[in-house]
């Protein structure tokens, strides 16, 4: 394997972060997702994983629209003839960190219990009012003690609506 190289998107990127989308999910969902929170200004962090001089993963997080200085993380795409490898990993954990430092307080995700290897936990995430709530909803506080009080539930941007 190459040298792996995450960083931000760039316009010239969008139509190969589509195609990745594209590939690693069964429908077209989760690549309509991407280009409408791009659209609609809510995307805040958009990463891309370059392996060889190609792109073979993406991360987009973006604003929730409450609890206020919080994020979502979704989607996640990893080229399948690439995963295995840390790719989605090294995503996540860099996307985290930026968020940190960005000053963000938490991060929701729906997904299954790979992310609590991250620090996301479904306790954090069960007193917050939310379409998703359930086991696989998860939140990581990136601040102590920012998601003690829920209140407004946890709301994501409009473009989830359209997710089937």
């Amino acid at each position: 394997m190459g040298q792996l190289k995450i960083r931000d998107e760039m316009p010239a990127d969008i139509p190969e972060i589509g195609a990745v989308e594209l590939a690693a999910f069964p429908t077209h969902d989760e690549a309509d997702l991407v280009d409408r929170l791009r659209q609609d200004g809510s995307a805040v962090l958009s990463l891309v994983a370059v392996l060889d001089g190609r792109i073979v993963g993406h991360i987009m997080f973006s604003r929730m629209l409450s609890p206020e200085k919080c994020l979502g993380l979704a989607p996640v795409a990893v080229l399948e003839s690439c995963r295995g490898r840390g790719i989605a990993a090294e995503l996540i954990r860099q996307g985290l960190s930026r968020a940190k430092t960005g000053g963000w307080k938490g991060v929701f995700v729906l997904g299954d219990p790979y992310y609590r290897r991250f620090g996301f936990d479904p306790s954090l995430a069960a007193g917050f009012a939310s379409p998703y709530a359930g086991a696989h909803f998860m939140a990581l506080e990136l601040e102590a003690g920012a998601l003690a009080e829920k209140e407004g539930g946890a709301r994501y941007p409009q473009a989830f609506e359209a997710l089937g």
